[in-house]
């Protein structure tokens, strides 16, 4: 059940909250350095190398992709002109509809995502590994991590 918008707030809520967003920060720049130095790439762009790799077309619409990197039109704009310069995607026009615009993987971005996704994981585990073991963010770790069965 979703809690009630008029709720009064819990005073642990901005503690857990902060918490999280501190875990976050710090996986977020551990995963990005090593992407960088490993591959070439930023975080943003292994994300969106990475939806369009999972898609079943290997393109999404513009929109689509800005939401599922979690960016804003303008931004996911740029990111995949850098994509598009480095060789990894390029646009394209939708056929139906002149005004829309899709982000297409290639081959080359279809192997530097491939590549890049071991790092990712592996620094993935290893930062949520570390940070499980610090006090203030062990149990944030934790409580993220679901057991596998």
């Amino acid at each position: 059940m979703a809690p009630s918008p008029l709720a009064p707030p819990r005073a642990s809520d901005r503690s857990a909250w902060d918490r999280v967003l501190m875990l976050h920060a710090r996986v977020e720049r551990e995963l990005a350095a090593a992407l960088q130095g490993r591959h070439g790439i930023g975080l943003s762009e292994y994300r969106s190398l990475e939806q369009l790799a999972h898609s079943e077309s290997s393109e999404l619409r513009m929109q689509d992709l800005a939401d599922k990197v979690g960016l804003g039109q303008s931004s996911v704009t740029r990111l995949v002109g850098r994509l598009e310069a480095a060789g990894f995607a390029y646009k394209d026009l939708c056929p139906s509809d002149k005004r829309g615009v899709y982000a297409v993987i290639t081959d080359q971005g279809r192997e530097r995502y491939q590549s890049a996704r071991a790092t990712y994981a592996e620094v993935l585990s290893s930062a949520l590994n570390v940070f499980a073991a610090d006090p203030e963010l062990g149990p944030t770790v934790q409580a993220l991590r679901v057991p596998q069965n």
